[in-house]
């Protein structure tokens, strides 16, 4: 039984506790100025790795949990609190500041960063908080052809298999598959650990190796034109979903 490979996307994104506004021009949300951190779902991810090695769910163990992330150089510190917070070392694609790239074209890249670093578990966030897409993780099981569970409350490994959980409507649905697999995760499955000040100084010591688009030989040429943004920011915050969360746990819905 080979160990785990894990690679977990990380995005960095507008902080959760502001409040995105619409740029002047009315092309995006303005960034420029504005506190950035890491996307909440890809925290449950990079927790969900860790646990998995410390608590040695595996019966061939973790080898190796690779962060890997997308966007401008600033992005280099997102990798460094995923490093912070367990990961062995990181990958920083860098683009240019205010370069969005579409979830097929991350999914494309994620494609060929797994054929590089030999990874057999792809966890990553549900959905980013930003474009809130929900796309990419299922893009990329498309792209590989392999396996694939959503919106994960629970991560399992029995009998060589991987059964994940997650919720629907009136309950929760279990599914199992083989590895190598891509996992989504939602809310519920953990409380993201804060990095330590002694880890964040580990961190500094870990290696992020840069790449670029070219370096992979991948197509990330944009496929749509956003015309314009108008009216009041209605991207969902971590605490809108907690906010969520305690009211479905009210209601039983």
């Amino acid at each position: 039984m080979s160990a785990l490979r894990i690679l977990v996307p990380v995005k960095r994104v507008i902080d959760y506790a502001v409040k995105p506004r619409v740029n002047k021009a009315q092309t995006a949300v303005e960034t420029a100025g504005v506190k950035h951190s890491m996307n909440p779902f890809d925290e449950l991810s990079i927790e969900e790795s860790v646990r998995i090695r410390e608590k040695k769910s595996y019966h061939g163990g973790v080898e190796d949990i690779v962060a890997f992330s997308c966007g401008p150089p600033k992005a280099a510190d997102i990798l460094r609190t995923a490093m912070a917070m367990g990961a062995d070392r990181g990958i920083h694609i860098e683009v240019k500041d205010g370069e969005d790239i579409e979830p097929l074209g991350i999914a494309k890249l994620l494609k060929a960063v797994v054929e590089r670093e030999k990874i057999n578990l792809v966890l990553l966030g549900k959905q980013s908080i930003d474009d809130d897409s929900g796309q990419t993780g299922q893009m990329l099981a498309g792209l590989l052809g392999w396996s694939q569970a959503t919106q994960a409350s629970s991560v399992n490994f029995k009998d060589g298999k991987v059964e994940v959980s997650q919720e629907v409507d009136g309950g929760n649905e279990t599914v199992r598959g083989a590895l190598p697999m891509i996992i989504t995760t939602d809310l519920r499955l953990n409380e993201p650990r804060y990095a330590s000040l002694p880890n964040i100084m580990k961190a500094k010591k870990k290696k992020i190796e840069k790449l670029s688009v070219v370096d992979l030989g991948v197509d990330v040429s944009r496929k749509l034109k956003t015309v314009k943004v108008i009216g009041k920011s209605c991207i969902p915050t971590r605490e809108s979903y907690a906010n969520e969360i305690r009211t479905s746990d009210k209601t039983g819905r």
